[in-house]
């Protein structure tokens, strides 16, 4: 994992790595592959949580990711976002798979709808650095 990456989750309560056969299998279910540095993340630590700058983040386990969107009926209100963690409260932190990059994004969990998208970073390391960022800058 990227120094960068291990930086922001310094404070994190990460999880055992994932099993790769799981990550290439929620993969092929989903019909799409993963950004190589949440790949990397994922087989460093299948999630966790904890605080980066004064934000918190809460980032699922792979094998959870596709229940926890039908869960949330993520493709019906905001189709093509895949929702991968939140702050622990009402924001959802996502992928958008509509677009070939795969930017992270954030949205509300109420009032889900592709309106209220917004950027958070093109890579998972630009994402956390906009965490780390928001929370300083406020």
């Amino acid at each position: 994992m990227d120094t960068d990456i291990q930086q922001y989750l310094k404070s994190f309560d990460l999880n055992d790595p994932a099993d790769p056969n799981v990550i290439r299998n929620v993969e092929n279910q989903l019909g799409f592959l993963f950004p190589d540095e949440y790949v990397k993340f994922l087989l460093h630590a299948n999630g966790g949580e904890g605080p980066i700058g004064d934000n918190y983040l809460q980032l699922w386990k792979v094998e959870e990711l596709i229940e926890d969107n039908e869960r949330y009926s993520v493709e019906e209100f905001a189709p093509g976002i895949l929702i991968i963690g939140s702050d622990g409260g009402d924001t959802a932190y996502c992928m958008d798979t509509r677009s070939k990059e795969m930017p992270f994004v954030s949205m509300p969990f109420i009032g889900m709808d592709l309106e209220e998208v917004e950027l958070c970073g093109s890579t998972f390391t630009k994402f956390l650095d906009f965490l780390n960022k928001v929370s300083n800058a406020d």
